[in-house]
């Protein structure tokens, strides 16, 4: 319940009824709907009731993430069935790859890759019915990143911090 932990109050009026099971009075009661306005949220890597799980198999980026593109068609897919088909707009997605220098960049296959996947995974959820409005790549160059500073490349455009040359 990590995604509908925050956004069942919004379009619900309450917590998901297996938090509410699982953690009884400890969660506060909501007097009315929390939001008229459509709400916002981020994170298909997130947990939707099951058990967060990696496979071996499965690609990953350079952050360790499973990069899974089925796994965004289907957290689309679940988001319109439990909210009554909201219009949903993808604000950041994007791969961080092991880029270490310009000329691996410059061969950035697997970023390529991601984006086919993941934009088809879009379409098949369109096809569904999932009514998703909008698609941002993330991210136009390289950038600091939280976690890592500059060792993590998730730019369409590789930059070199020492020059700031972007290619």
């Amino acid at each position: 319940f990590q995604i509908a932990w925050f956004t069942d109050p919004v379009f619900r009026g309450d917590y998901p009824p297996e938090m509410r099971a699982r953690l009884g009075d400890r969660l506060p009661r909501f007097s009315e709907r929390v939001f008229s306005e459509d709400p916002t949220w981020s994170g298909y890597w997130a947990d939707i009731g099951a058990e967060l799980s990696s496979d071996p198999a499965w690609e990953k980026n350079d952050m360790g993430w499973s990069t899974v593109a089925d796994g965004l068609r289907e957290m689309l897919s679940w988001i319109s069935h439990r909210y009554s088909h909201p219009m949903i707009v993808i604000t950041e997605n994007g791969s961080a790859e092991h880029e270490p220098d310009l000329r691996t960049a410059l061969n950035d296959e697997k970023r390529r890759s991601y984006f086919e996947g993941h934009i088809r995974a879009c379409g098949q959820a369109i096809e569904r019915g999932v009514n998703l409005q909008g698609y941002f790549a993330w991210s136009l160059m390289d950038n600091f990143e939280w976690q890592f500073g500059y060792k993590r490349r998730f730019g369409l455009c590789y930059v070199d911090f020492d020059s700031l040359e972007r290619t």
